[in-house]
């Protein structure tokens, strides 16, 4: 069966929908958004902590649209076509700000939908997670343990739901250690290629309304992070799991190729760049 790996990344979408935070029209969302230091903020964010998984992904048979406005300030927009050209997993998709945010979503991935797929997996990353360099591959190997239940209906969630909370301060980065269900990073939603749906369609904390749902509960899978600008600042529900502070350090690099320094440098750099403009 062949499964296409599909995902969808939103870097400061310009659009009045899809996100927590409201505005009350296109002006006030693209000074929000396109603040110069929330872009600095978010840059450092997608390139220290989100890319570092996908560029060294054991399983490199994956596509990440990455979904911006044609008017992203420059570096921003240059340097993501810069990415994009150098690694083939990487789409950039431009798409003018649309009122219906699910509309603009499909826009940026349906021209990515491999129609000669059995199945397609599709996921959403937000520009401040991280994924295991292994997801693709294990995310793929699940899916073939349970894909009778896809069989059955044409959806399925499979939900690799252990991860750490990065909380950024001035102090550094510090880590809780939960399994999370549902949370969103991580988590995979298999449809057939004529679906017309991404990820986004579903709210991935109701998901069992629509679809059988599959929890795997190891190995460790995600590190999600919570910080002043984050579009939902909390840790949501879960069940804590305890990791020594060597363990820790050790998982970090093996699972996510990430430095612990380099993750308490940028937790105190975006700490001050925020204070800086307003009080966290």
């Amino acid at each position: 069966m062949r499964v296409q790996m599909l995902g969808l990344c939103r870097f400061s979408y310009l659009g009045l929908r899809g996100y927590q935070k409201d505005h009350s029209s296109i002006e006030e969302r693209r000074a929000f958004l396109y603040d110069p230091d929330r872009l600095a903020r978010r840059w450092q964010w997608f390139t220290t902590l989100a890319l570092p998984g996908w560029l060294a992904q054991t399983d490199p048979d994956f596509t990440l649209v990455v979904m911006t406005g044609p008017d992203l300030p420059q570096p921003y927009l240059s340097g993501l076509q810069a990415l994009s050209r150098v690694n083939p997993w990487l789409r950039l998709e431009l798409v003018p700000p649309m009122d219906r945010h699910l509309e603009a979503c499909l826009a940026a991935i349906a021209p990515h939908v491999d129609p000669q797929a059995d199945v397609v997996g599709h996921f959403r990353h937000d520009d401040d997670d991280a994924v295991a360099l292994d997801y693709v591959a294990t995310a793929r190997r699940d899916f073939a343990a349970v894909q009778a239940l896809w069989q059955a209906e044409g959806r399925l969630s499979l939900d690799h739901s252990r991860g750490l909370m990065l909380r950024a301060g001035a102090g550094g980065a510090d880590f809780v250690p939960r399994i999370a269900h549902n949370m969103g990073v991580a988590l995979t939603i298999f449809l057939r290629p004529d679906a017309e749906k991404t990820a986004l369609h579903f709210n991935h904390t109701r998901l069992p309304m629509w679809m059988p749902c599959v929890s795997v509960t190891r190995p460790l899978m995600f590190i999600r992070s919570i910080h002043a600008d984050s579009d939902s600042g909390d840790m949501g529900p879960g069940l804590p799991w305890e990791i020594a502070p060597d363990a820790l350090d050790r998982q970090l690099s093996r699972r996510f190729g990430l430095d612990r320094a380099v993750l308490d440098d940028l937790a105190k750099a975006v700490s001050r760049k925020d204070s800086a403009g307003r009080s966290c």
